[in-house]
């Protein structure tokens, strides 16, 4: 296994807890595993919301939103006007 940043020793208070400082960058939670080693691996997680989550869960739909992203980025993109006629407020 590849190591990205230099090592830290970290040492846990009285009741377990280590701070990760900024090795927590950019995670809100992290899954915590142990291996046949002994070692305990974090990994890091980001949540989405519920709303979003179907996108997340649609491999299909991902790829469409991914390559509409690169085309924009790449600048293949048509203009069609405003499409705020079709919108609707979410319900509260």
């Amino acid at each position: 296994m590849a190591v990205t940043e230099p090592r830290k020793s970290l040492r846990p208070d009285s009741k377990g807890r280590i701070t990760l400082g900024s090795l927590a960058a950019g995670a809100s939670s992290f899954k915590a595993y142990r291996d046949g080693k002994g070692r305990i691996i974090l990994e890091p997680q980001v949540e989405v919301p519920a709303i979003e989550a179907w996108l997340w869960n649609n491999p299909e739909a991902m790829k469409a939103v991914q390559k509409g992203l690169k085309d924009s980025a790449e600048g293949r993109i048509v203009e069609r006007g405003s499409f705020a006629k079709h919108a609707q407020e979410p319900d509260e």
